[in-house]
């Protein structure tokens, strides 16, 4: 289902540009995965990338959970040691808040419509 919401417009915007349909995973591994932690509880922690930003992912008791890794391609990411990533950290950024909102609204807008049918 997510698949379907991922959208250049909540991209993060320094991937923007090189968002795809063919990738609509980019740019959106935080948002998800903290939309995820509301949904499934758990934890959220990011593989360091070399470009100094974090890649988030899941930890739900003892099941670790990348929904955007398809992102990646081929490149093999490392889950263990990684920092826990806190969602106070990351929508002190304003324009991140606000993608996490619009995907929140967007798959829930989903789920009540897949009810009403």
């Amino acid at each position: 289902m997510l698949s379907e919401l991922w959208r250049a417009d909540i991209c993060a915007p320094r991937l923007r540009g090189d968002w795809s349909p063919e990738n609509k995973t980019l740019g959106q591994c935080s948002i998800t995965a903290f939309l995820m932690q509301d949904l499934y509880g758990g934890k959220v922690y990011g593989v360091p990338l070399d470009d100094g930003n974090f890649h988030c992912f899941n930890v739900v008791g003892d099941c670790v959970f990348d929904l955007t890794s398809e992102q990646f391609g081929d490149v093999v990411l490392h889950y263990a040691d990684c920092p826990e990533q806190l969602r106070e950290t990351h929508f002190a950024k304003e324009e991140k808040r606000r993608r996490y909102e619009l995907l929140k609204a967007r798959l829930f807008a989903r789920v009540e419509a897949m009810r009403i049918v």
